[in-house]
């Protein structure tokens, strides 16, 4: 099951991995899922994607729980009355960039003045941010100061501010300082109710399958705090910038604007910001997909001057050594690769030789012959085989766009009329030879192209849909059932053990 955690129905304006994931928890288990895919979770900016964030490491406040935070005094009920006033059908980022920062800094000064009661976390506010000082000092750091700056990037701040090396010397405003404070006792509540929101899933049979995105926003706490590990300028702003070039998709590429590792220049240290990011990953994720997988074997250099992608050159990866690298820190992660689009036979090579399970689209499967890869027939048991990914129209809104060629390839291929196209494809998808099926909510549910998650290329009102708690109700009470019947008759009801105990990739029997 696909859902990204800002989708699940809450009264709040967005998703939680508090009380609105419990709920959701139960509806997998009783359906008999074993995997629920997220999007990254970290806090974002502009666009509100989940692949450009501030932090590779930091949580996004965003969907804590506040009701506990009431529940323990440190918010009073009648502060959640402007989250209550927001859509219960679509995330409207704008409002809750308005309202949630400023729940956290109204919480935290009660925390800080000793009002309320003890939160009943694991561990202590003092103890977590001893034990994740490595990246949260930083990131406290950096949210104060964009906040003191306006919000611009780091590269506009004052020169003293720029360099991370001479920032964290300089004397912060009272309010900078507290701001810091406020932002590390926010990822304080952020993981410890992810920690509780794992346990919960894991103890029903569920594996929490996360998403790693290869590059970095270049407005993050990672690049500036750690410069010497990518391809900058002296002040800062990057030399080449990550993008695809030039292909039957787009005659001038796409330009991302990330900045790029110096993998050859500073190897060692990119090795090992990259170990403490998997390191924090395996704590969050029984299955961690590495988006762009492309990348670790070849990469679109762009100059970053270039207004488009067409000036890049192809640059070699890290390859197998980079996983070798990984594997010997790591031996028992579950590993997806996200190998989806054109790939070079560097790509295809790596990929194959690392015997990670791969990506497999059906969305993508009805515009040529039957040599296509991503049909049924021809899909590989090493894959992870979904109806469409959150860059993909729903299934429904696909058969519609579609031109009618490939629908009447769909329909003789599956011998159906098109009146159920998401549940022949979720179908599809379930009796398939490959190791794990993912298919999204809005295709259960059986939602048009509205209700896609996002469109790549639009630069906003992405990310928005949401489950509504109607929809989850109705889903629960029509069609649980036969979604755990098929499950089953598909040989992929979920095992006893919890998933950390079974060989999920690599297995004797697939997941879902």
């Amino acid at each position: 099951m696909f859902l990204h955690v800002s989708s699940l129905p809450s009264p709040y304006g967005v998703g939680n991995i508090g009380s609105a994931a419990d709920s959701f928890i139960e509806f997998l288990h009783g359906s008999g899922f074993s995997y629920w895919q997220i999007c990254p979770l970290g806090p974002t900016g502009y666009g509100d994607s989940p692949y450009q964030s501030f932090s590779a490491f930091a949580g996004n406040i965003y969907f804590i729980d506040y009701t506990q935070l009431c529940e323990a005094g440190l918010l009073h009920w009648n502060e959640l009355d402007a989250l209550r006033n927001l859509p219960d059908d679509r995330c409207d980022f704008g409002a809750i960039y308005g309202i949630i920062p400023d729940l956290m800094r109204r919480a935290y000064a009660r925390f800080k003045s000793g009002e309320g009661v003890s939160l009943d976390f694991p561990q202590g506010f003092e103890d977590f941010c001893k034990d994740n000082a490595h990246w949260l000092d930083a990131y406290a750091l950096y949210m104060a100061l964009k906040r003191e700056f306006g919000g611009v990037s780091w590269t506009d701040w004052k020169p003293e501010f720029r360099d991370f090396k001479k920032a964290v010397s300089q004397k912060l405003s009272d309010k900078a300082a507290d701001e810091a404070m406020s932002v590390k006792f926010g990822q304080w509540v952020f993981f410890s109710q992810y920690a509780l929101f794992k346990e919960k899933a894991n103890a029903k049979g569920i594996g929490i399958f996360g998403d790693l995105p290869i590059f970095l926003a270049q407005d993050s706490a990672d690049v500036w705090a750690n410069p010497s590990i990518f391809e900058l300028n002296r002040d800062g702003t990057p030399k080449n910038v990550a993008g695809v070039g030039p292909d039957y998709f787009s005659a001038e590429g796409q330009l991302w604007g990330n900045p790029l590792y110096d993998w050859n220049g500073a190897k060692d240290e990119v090795y090992e910001f990259w170990r403490r990011r998997i390191e924090a990953s395996c704590g969050m994720y029984d299955v961690i997909r590495f988006d762009h997988f492309r990348g670790f074997a070849d990469y679109w250099s762009i100059p970053a001057e270039s207004g488009d992608a067409r000036k890049g050159v192809w640059k070699k990866g890290p390859g197998t050594d980079f996983f070798n690298f990984l594997r010997k820190h790591f031996p028992e992660q579950k590993f997806v690769a996200e190998d989806l689009g054109l790939l070079s036979d560097a790509a295809v090579d790596l990929r194959d030789a690392l015997d990670i399970p791969a990506m497999a689209v059906l969305q993508f499967a009805f515009g040529s012959d039957s040599s296509n890869a991503y049909l049924p027939h021809n899909v590989r048991r090493e894959s992870v085989y979904y109806t469409g990914t959150h860059d993909n129209n729903t299934a429904r809104g696909w058969y519609d766009s579609s031109p009618e060629c490939e629908r009447d390839i769909f329909r003789r291929y599956f011998r159906v009329s098109g009146d159920a196209v998401n549940w022949d494809m979720i179908h599809a998808v379930l009796i398939s030879v490959a190791r794990m099926a993912v298919f999204p909510m809005q295709d259960i549910l059986g939602l048009g192209q509205e209700c896609r998650m996002n469109t790549p290329g639009k630069p906003d009102g992405n990310w928005a849909w949401r489950m509504t708690e109607g929809q989850l109700a109705e889903i629960s009470r029509n069609n649980g059932e036969y979604l755990k019947s098929v499950i089953a008759l598909s040989g992929r009801a979920p095992k006893k053990k919890a998933p950390e105990n079974a060989e999920i990739l690599g297995c004797n029997s697939p997941g879902n």
